[in-house]
């Protein structure tokens, strides 16, 4: 896509974050979080399905933790493993313009993105695929930096309630799911992510065999810790899971950072 057309769908997509209406598009509990339908141009968006790699594609790794994760991740390391046709809507979600939106109504600052995909990049469940109510690690490894807010962008057209997968959002407990966000077709998902922000899809999918549930997930970062109220575990950790009681999946409550 050409760059003058490209930083158009950039600007648009930016006004919609700025115009987001609390209590509509942006809520404030159990924690902060945006769901914007329609958020790509429809153009681009239906560029990234039909550039949706299969799994039969080489890049993908599988998760099959019993009962925690079992999903299929990209292996990005770097912009240019991405896939034509995909990439363009990578680069607004990891653009300034878009930084700069969720910044200013997250009051989340200097975010930056992950040029290195640590974690970040597709999914793909399938059938019988879950992922286990968890907060997010939180440190970065590469960078140093501390990790505040996902992104998801969803690729389902025609979702049917019976298919399930959607996002939980959970109390700070992770014991009680507060509301389920449908994986809709070029829908976007925010939220501040931190020790107390229990999400996830513990209920295993039942999309059809030919039709995972598909989506677009990247994450943001500040030099600034997480605010003190937001913090359980001040160390470095990764993914800490509700069936593990906030352990990891090593049986760990925090871990080894470079």
């Amino acid at each position: 896509m050409n760059q003058k057309l490209l930083r158009k769908i950039s600007l648009q997509a930016a006004e919609k974050i700025s115009s987001a209406k609390l209590g509509k598009d942006y809520f404030l509990e159990p924690y902060k979080y945006l769901v914007l339908d329609n958020f790509l141009d429809e153009g681009l968006a239906q560029e990234c399905l039909s550039n949706f790699p299969d799994i039969s594609d080489q890049g993908w790794e599988f998760a099959n933790d019993k009962e925690i994760e079992i999903k299929y991740r990209t292996t990005w390391k770097s912009e240019f493993d991405i896939p034509e046709g995909i990439v363009d809507a990578v680069r607004i979600l990891n653009g300034a313009n878009f930084l700069n939106a969720i910044s200013s109504l997250f009051e989340i600052h200097k975010l930056m993105p992950d040029p290195y995909f640590s974690g970040g990049g597709l999914n793909i469940t399938r059938k019988g695929g879950l992922l286990d109510v968890h907060v997010d690690g939180n440190y970065h490894d590469a960078s140093g930096l501390n990790r505040r807010m996902n992104a998801l962008l969803y690729f389902n057209p025609d979702w049917q309630p019976e298919w399930g997968g959607e996002f939980g959002i959970f109390d700070e407990t992770g014991s009680k799911c507060i509301k389920k966000v449908a994986p809709l077709f070029n829908r976007l998902v925010v939220f501040d992510t931190h020790d107390k922000s229990w999400h996830g899809l513990p209920d295993p999918v039942n999309f059809p065999n030919d039709n995972p549930r598909r989506s677009l997930l990247l994450y943001y970062y500040t030099k600034e810790k997480r605010p003190s109220d937001q913090v359980v575990i001040d160390e470095p950790h990764s993914a800490l899971w509700k069936k593990k009681n906030m352990l990891d999946k090593k049986g760990q409550k925090t871990r080894d950072f470079k």
